[in-house]
């Protein structure tokens, strides 16, 4: 029995991490200290404690510690538990989205260009973010096109070139027609390009582009024209008035009585180039600089390309430290400043308001479908849960169901469920499959709220027609339940048209709520399907390939390691199919005999 009064009294007065567990020894929060003893003794003692915290320590059954070397080792080894653990009731940052960065490998003895939306501290030179991923694929095909680099990731020297030199887009560096040092100035006219150098490049552009068309050229005209376009397509960005500063990020943040917003502004060469805004839940009374500290610590610790200026309006804990870390991974001075005047702390104002029209936005958009659907839809209450059910097979084969929830307007991934259908099991019969996986379901509800599914929906949509709408109905009124249910349908294109009811009237709605019915349907979908196709490949796999004599779990593994597929190994020819290491001619023969048979 963990008696928490005598191991506070254990604890050392000493810098470290302590983890918090609840009764199911599942960890709840992770933090670090400069004195463990003093910090972990503060949480159980009748002090002024956020609401978040206070539910925390309603849940503490047991801790654990870490004892470290000094506070810098501390805040690198909580912000790695706090990432692989990700506990309830620490700041998370859930949603990290990437954008895309131009990857110039230049430790290689041939430098490529390539796309990626992760940095690895390999020593290659990264260019980004880019806000528009479709420009930044333009700006790397433009740049393979007009210097002629390498195209080939897999780069090594061949017995002749490969078909990019003879339509002249590439100089083949790897039969040594290039000399490295002649290839190394072409990668460094690229990186100027990258970063931003491209006054001179597009002024001979347009000299080329207006001879050419003196010479009634209008092709190449046409060609070196988008040439332009694409190069003003990456480079062109909204401009920050007298920003000194080349690479800075700013943060600001806002809340509402139900989450917090952070908003991101990332300005390169002093143009803002990018924006992102994460948001957060169950903080709404913590204080804001914990929230910012606790925010760039997850945000950027681990990572290599950092900005030179960090700029927000609290100052924070750890303020020093944080900067210390950075500025060693970065291998470059990152500052994190609190801005008093002037442009910078217009910026960090701008990033800020912005927040609170992100935050204010995206209510007003939930609050608005929630009402329209009760509107539209004649319902007594705000739909605030909703799920979505749909069916997939193909000729009655491997037969599943996906169900997505909505809570509050916004579809919850985490709340995905797939299910195998147990009472049909050969017929293609989709609205007896779909009364079997609601009423398996609700059934869960029913006996076991807490757990698993919940509390019951206050709308079922099915897609479908009628036939659906009637088999869902089916499922509740055999359960004495009065859940509205209505259908998704679709048109000849399977794209959704509208929502139905039981008595088969099509309603009209908005073309906001229409999208995000859409995006809804388009979800339940592809949990359906992709539960469908995994069982399909896995029946295969089994009963394909492990039906023929010879081929064992490692010739299986590697076949599947080359080919990816069944499907693809049965469109091999028996030369490729030995080229597997042990796979002869004979058994290439009987593998292909097998599969196509």
């Amino acid at each position: 029995m963990f008696d928490i009064e005598k191991e506070i009294k254990k604890l050392p007065n000493k810098p470290g991490v302590y983890i918090m567990h609840d009764k199911n020894d599942k960890i709840i929060y992770v933090g670090k200290a400069i004195n463990l003893k003093r910090r972990v003794t503060s949480y159980f003692r009748k002090t002024n404690k956020t609401q978040r915290i206070q539910n925390m320590v309603a849940l503490i059954d047991h801790f654990e510690y870490i004892v470290v070397e000094n506070e810098a080792e501390a805040l690198i080894l909580e912000c790695n538990l706090i990432k692989k653990n990700m506990p309830k009731f620490n700041v998370l940052l859930k949603d990290d989205k990437t954008y895309p960065y131009i990857k110039v490998n230049v430790k290689a003895d041939y430098p490529g260009i390539y796309l990626t939306r992760r940095i690895i501290n390999d020593g290659s030179k990264y260019f980004g973010p880019y806000a528009n991923s479709g420009s930044a694929k333009e700006m790397v095909d433009f740049i393979k096109n007009k210097f002629k680099i390498r195209q080939c990731k897999s780069f090594k020297y061949k017995d002749r070139p490969c078909l990019n030199y003879h339509i002249k887009k590439c100089m083949a560096p790897c039969m040594g027609y290039i000399s490295k040092e002649d290839y190394r100035k072409i990668i460094n006219e690229i990186i100027d390009l990258l970063e931003g150098k491209t006054d001179k490049m597009i002024k001979e552009l347009k000299a080329e582009m207006n001879k050419a068309s003196e010479n009634m050229d209008y092709e190449t005209a046409a060609n070196i024209r988008d040439k332009i376009i694409a190069i003003d397509n990456v480079t062109k960005r909204q401009k920050v008035s007298n920003m000194g500063e080349n690479d800075i990020d700013v943060i600001g943040i806002a809340r509402n009585d139900f989450e917090v917003c952070i908003e991101m502004f990332f300005v390169r060469r002093s143009k803002m180039i990018a924006r992102e805004h994460y948001f957060f839940k169950g903080l709404q009374d913590e204080d804001s600089a914990e929230i910012m500290s606790d925010f760039i610590k997850q945000y950027y610790i681990g990572k290599t390309e950092l900005p030179n200026k960090i700029m927000i309006k609290e100052e924070i804990e750890d303020k020093e430290l944080l900067e210390l870390l950075l500025t060693q991974s970065a291998e470059h001075k990152v500052e994190i400043k609190t801005p008093q005047r002037g442009e910078k702390l217009k910026l960090v104002e701008m990033a800020e308001n912005n927040a609170y029209i992100t935050l204010n936005n995206k209510e007003k958009d939930k609050h608005n479908v929630l009402t329209e659907l009760k509107e539209e839809l004649n319902l007594n209450d705000y739909p605030r849960k909703i799920e979505c059910y749909d069916i997939s097979n193909i000729s009655g084969n491997f037969i599943v169901a996906g169900m997505c929830v909505m809570e509050n307007g916004v579809i919850k991934k985490n709340l995905a469920r797939r299910f195998k259908i147990k009472t049909v099991m050969y017929d293609q019969d989709d609205p007896k499959c779909m009364k079997e996986v609601i009423s398996r379901r609700l059934k869960h509800s029913i006996n076991k709220e807490d757990e698993g599914f919940g509390r019951l929906p206050d709308l079922i949509l099915v897609d479908g027609g009628i036939t659906q709408i009637r088999a869902a109905k089916q499922a509740t009124n055999e359960l004495n339940l009065d859940i509205p249910i209505f259908g998704m349908v679709k048109n000849d294109k399977h794209q959704t048209r509208a929502l139905m009811n039981e008595n088969r009237q099509e309603l009209k709605i908005s073309d906001t709520l229409f999208n995000t019915i859409t995006m809804f349907q388009d979800a339940v979908h592809d949990t359906a399907i992709g539960y469908h196709r995994k069982l399909r490949d896995e029946s295969m796999i089994k009963s394909k390939l492990d039906e023929i004599p010879g081929i064992g779990t490692a010739k299986k593994a590697l076949l599947l390691k080359k080919f990816e597929s069944v499907d693809k190994i049965s469109k091999k020819s028996v030369e490729e199919l030995t080229e597997v290491k042990g796979i002869n001619k004979e058994l290439a023969e009987l593998i292909l005999k097998y599969l196509n048979n």
